[in-house]
């Protein structure tokens, strides 16, 4: 078996988060260098779980303005925080339940966050292009989390 080679962006995600652990800061810097490393792409960010409201919380992004809070199972975020399943949409407009937080998103890519059993929250990428999202954009975005949850300490 060969060991995966990183893409540089996930390599500059591991280095960027080395000996960080506050969450709010690697989530920021996270959204940072997701939207500086794609193109076409409005928005990057994060949702915080909330247990005690069932509901997703607005984190640190990059982008436009954004819903403040989302329903648990609500939306694409929802979904995917749900379901704990990766939601790659090519259109969020045929999406059943889809939030325009922004009307010039057009396709969308969400990935559930967990660490140990505890349910963080989601990450999520937004672009003003239809299909965006690629299967090899949905593997490396899938690295990019399993490398931030490494920084993620569950205990704090």
């Amino acid at each position: 078996m060969t060991k995966k080679t990183l893409s540089l962006m996930n390599q500059q995600l591991d280095a960027l988060l080395t000996n960080e652990t506050n969450l709010i800061a690697n989530m920021a810097n996270a959204s940072a260098l997701l939207k500086s490393s794609y193109e076409d792409v409005n928005w990057s960010g994060f949702y915080l779980y909330e247990e005690d409201k069932d509901e997703l919380v607005l984190g640190p992004f990059q982008g436009n303005v954004a819903c403040m809070h989302i329903a648990n199972g609500s939306g694409v975020c929802g979904t995917a925080f749900k379901t704990q399943k990766v939601q790659r949409v090519a259109n969020v407009h045929e999406f059943a339940g889809h939030i325009a937080c922004d009307s010039a998103s057009n396709s969308e890519i969400v990935l559930p966050l967990s660490k140990d059993g505890t349910k963080i929250g989601v990450l999520d990428i937004d672009s003003p292009s239809l299909n965006r999202f690629s299967e090899e954009n949905q593997a490396e975005l899938e690295d990019f989390a399993a490398i931030f949850l490494t920084h993620v300490d569950t205990e704090a």
